[in-house]
């Protein structure tokens, strides 16, 4: 798992992408990215699925926020990103939010 940031010098956002990694996602034939950033919905289109097995997206962000997110791998299990900037408690479930600050 990992977050690359690269801030634009001429807009007030941030280009996130974010990857969850082959032996992370296990098998998981399709990967979500779902968060603060598209109100939790798990209806969104996958990530993009890398020939290497990696799971990948980039994301234009405002800048000066923070936004929890997780992984919803095959529409049943939740993962999060070890590699987070924070972490911080899901309303909805016991287990952490993972949060980018951006």
């Amino acid at each position: 798992m990992s977050l690359t940031k690269q801030y634009l010098k001429s807009k007030p956002v941030c280009k996130v992408t974010f990857r969850l990694k082959a032996q992370e996602a296990g098998n998981a034939s399709s990967v979500r990215l779902v968060g603060d950033f598209n109100q939790w919905d798990e209806s969104v289109s996958p990530m993009r699925h890398l020939k290497n097995g990696d799971f990948t997206q980039t994301l234009t962000l405002e800048k000066d926020k923070q936004y929890a997110f997780r992984y919803l791998l095959d529409n049943a299990r939740w993962e999060n990103d070890w590699q987070a900037d924070a972490y911080a408690p899901s309303p909805v479930s016991s287990d952490d939010n993972s949060v980018v600050s951006v």
